[in-house]
């Protein structure tokens, strides 16, 4: 999770001097008018509260079904994780035989929204914090809600028969809770170590390479989803790699064969990689514009 910030409001008052040539008792100052509650910062509001963010979250989750009911037809040569030394830019993947259907998905803000969470840390007015994050983890169950249509949506998967799987940064030292939690919002059950992977499995830290790696050694994989990039490939979240090269290889011909095509982007304002782009990352400086 990265930083979250709360738009505050300020409250501004004024106090009204007696003339200087009259001794009076100085007046206490006026009650303040009452401030508009402080909101939600925009990305907050767009992303748990807009009917736009429901219908967005909705409509790919409507496709992540219909993608996989449709891709279990015809048995795929190979799932979309990539395979051990392959890159985005030059793929390579996971050989399927004859192993079961799986769809692997993260979880926080891929099948749950963490409204208890995020609430506080909001209206605190706090960036993440670790001891809060850890204690949400293990007795958030019912705190958190399944996203538009990710209900359904994995029903359906599990009805055409293939596993729904979470590979997530959660830590497995909580693993208990976040199996309450995503029971709890009415995604049915998962167990830790074999529909539930979490940090601290394997050695790879918040990669979760390694753990797709496994899942991939055990299913056939057709379905990839996630909010952040690094649920597809770590390659996208290499040390120290430019925003401009990070943008092109998310959008270059190798990834735009896969997206809606096996991979499946949920949108997340909230939090990312991209929070730390500056202002020509965001805006090209040859289209700065001024009015005259």
């Amino acid at each position: 999770m990265r930083s979250l910030a709360i738009a505050a409001t300020l409250l501004l008052a004024g106090c009204a001097s007696a003339p200087a040539e009259v001794a009076t008792v100085p007046a206490p100052p006026p009650a303040a008018v009452p401030a508009e509650a402080a909101k939600p910062s925009v990305a907050l509001q767009y992303l748990y509260g807009s009917p736009e963010a429901a219908v967005a979250v909705r409509a790919t989750n409507a496709r992540i079904a219909d993608y996989g009911v449709w891709r279990i037809k015809e048995r795929p040569k190979d799932s979309v994780v990539l395979a051990p030394g392959a890159g985005v830019d030059a793929p390579r993947f996971e050989p399927c035989g004859d192993k079961p259907f799986a769809a692997v998905f993260d979880a926080d803000e891929t099948l749950i929204w963490n409204l208890g969470a995020m609430r506080h840390f909001a209206e605190k007015g706090i960036g993440f914090d670790l001891k809060v994050w850890d204690q949400w983890e293990k007795t958030g169950a019912g705190k958190a809600i399944a996203m538009p249509g990710s209900v359904e949506m994995v029903t359906r998967l599990r009805a055409a028969g293939i596993a729904v799987i979470a590979n997530t940064n959660r830590t497995a030292a909580n693993a208990k809770g976040s199996e309450d939690t995503l029971r709890a919002a009415g995604l049915g059950e998962f167990k830790h170590g074999e529909t539930l992977f979490l940090m601290g499995d394997d050695s790879g830290g918040s990669s979760k390479d390694l753990r797709r790696a496994t899942i991939a050694s055990k299913y056939c994989v057709i379905i990839l989803g996630g909010d952040q990039l690094g649920d597809f490939s770590q390659q996208f979240n290499a040390k120290d790699l430019p925003a401009a090269q990070r943008m092109a290889l998310a959008t270059g011909v190798a990834a735009s064969a896969l997206w809606d095509k096996g991979w499946f982007l949920f949108p997340n304002p909230v939090y990312g990689p991209w929070e730390k782009l500056g202002w020509d990352d965001a805006f090209p400086s040859d289209k700065q514009w001024e009015p005259k």
